[in-house]
């Protein structure tokens, strides 16, 4: 094995004990909220599959709960898994197939954060085997994989939350009522941004070599194309995101948390055009991704624009009064009486002269969240739509894999939003629909 490689082991793979237990027997809490009110002492059997940083973090903030017990964990690194079942090992079972996982009696409720390529199978097969989801974000990567998986959930009657978890914070929630309260008055154009730089060595270029020992490299390709390992394509989901075909790229991989805000805000459906350019001009590593992408997003009245570059820092009123290079982002709400601009954090207003100055406190609209994590299982409990649920997520979702198709071909896309195809543009439509790699099969049923 090359040295390059030897070394990546050494930062990747961590030490972990042997595998865990046999779990002990718990009553279904899905099953029994299906059939009446759950009782104190039922607990949501959980398991995960992908055990990489993101799914150990939503694993961690589940777990934490007296109603959760974790019984199973999945992942193709035999180390990563190993690691999981060692902090559960009295109640959870290691697995390496994820379908072996999903047949299990003792696991209600799953955990999918898996690289972005997987989610559409692992989303879809989870309702079928009858459990509830916690999707990480990309919902999906391609437009009829979105389709896919909210046709499933409905069709299944399944829980699912996306993982865009500043969506349950009490800033993004404050902005939500500034722009619904109309003080701003006709918003006609939401400006959102993510930028970074990376520039010139991106993620690095270290060579492609052979896998290290407990990876299955095989079943990690599983629907993507196949390609020779690199360590940087299985690090962690930042330098995954450099790898077009397995994770979308940067906008996939940040315009989840930023674009939510302003589609949910202003109660956004589906676009009815979206058009997208960029390029790869500056960063020069072992990926494939645009270092700057700039899409724009139609609605019958209202235009959302998107700007992500990984190749200048600069964040307009996110910069603040530091010029070090880091992640800034936010999004801008042009309306007729002022300008709101919110990041993560924080927000303000800036009034068009002195048409805001009797502006009324804006009234509370949105119940606030005890979390992520926790509004998920309060869901399974109640079998009540989490607020990230699929059939709202998908709008976010969509202008994202529009987005990123229309770059890839080199012009606008038209679409139908109450038919949810794309108009005039046959090509566009046949490479909506993914090729998946043998023996994978894209699930077509949930097309017609």
């Amino acid at each position: 094995m090359p040295e390059s490689c030897k070394h990546s082991r050494r930062d990747f793979v961590r030490t972990a004990a042997a595998c865990g237990v046999a779990a002990p027997y718990f009553v279904s809490a899905s099953a029994l909220a299906r059939a009446g009110a759950p009782g104190a002492n039922e607990k949501i059997r959980l398991g995960l599959i992908g055990c990489g940083g993101m799914g150990r973090g939503n694993l961690k903030n589940c777990a934490q709960y007296d109603d959760v017990v974790v019984t199973a964990a999945c992942d193709i690194w035999k180390e990563r898994v190993d690691a999981v079942i060692e902090q559960y090992k009295e109640t959870a079972k290691p697995y390496h197939d994820y379908r072996e996982l999903l047949q299990q009696p003792d696991v209600d409720a799953v955990i999918v954060a898996s690289p972005p390529h997987w989610h559409t199978l692992m989303a879809i097969e989870a309702c079928e085997a009858g459990k509830d989801v916690y999707l990480q974000k990309p919902m999906t990567l391609h437009l009829a994989e979105s389709i896919a998986v909210k046709r499933a959930v409905q069709k299944h009657n399944r829980i699912v939350q996306v993982g865009t978890q500043v969506h349950a914070s009490e800033n993004y929630h404050k902005v939500v009522d500034v722009v619904r309260s109309g003080n701003l008055g006709k918003i006609g154009v939401a400006r959102s941004f993510n930028v970074l730089n990376i520039a010139p060595d991106g993620i690095g270029s270290e060579p492609n070599c052979d896998p290290p020992e407990g990876i299955d490299f095989n079943f990690w390709l599983g629907p993507g194309p196949e390609r020779p390992f690199n360590p940087l394509l299985v690090r962690d989901s930042f330098t995954h995101s450099a790898f077009m075909a397995y994770s979308g790229g940067w906008t996939p991989c940040f315009g989840p948390h930023v674009l939510d805000l302003p589609i949910w805000a202003m109660e956004m459906g589906l676009p009815t055009r979206v058009s997208s350019s960029g390029g790869r001009y500056a960063v020069h590593d072992v990926g494939d991704v645009h270092d700057v992408q700039e899409t724009l997003i139609q609605y019958p009245d209202f235009t959302l624009t998107w700007s992500s570059s990984t190749a200048n820092s600069y964040g307009f009123d996110s910069q603040g009064e530091s010029n070090d290079i880091q992640r800034r982002l936010g999004t801008y709400f042009h309306g007729v009486n002022g300008t709101l601009f919110a990041n993560y954090g924080t927000h303000k207003v800036i009034p068009e002269g002195d048409r805001m100055k009797d502006a009324p406190e804006p009234p509370k609209s949105v119940p606030d969240s005890p979390g992520q994590e926790r509004e998920w299982l309060d869901s399974i409990n109640s079998r009540q739509e989490p607020s990230c649920n699929v059939e709202y997520h998908h709008k976010v979702n969509v202008p994202i894999v529009l987005g990123n198709l229309s770059l890839k071909i080199g012009r606008a896309i038209r679409f139908d939003p109450a038919t949810e195809k794309i108009v005039g543009d046959e090509e566009a439509a046949r490479l909506a629909v993914p090729e998946y790699r043998d023996p994978w099969k894209f699930p077509e049923q949930y097309l017609s």
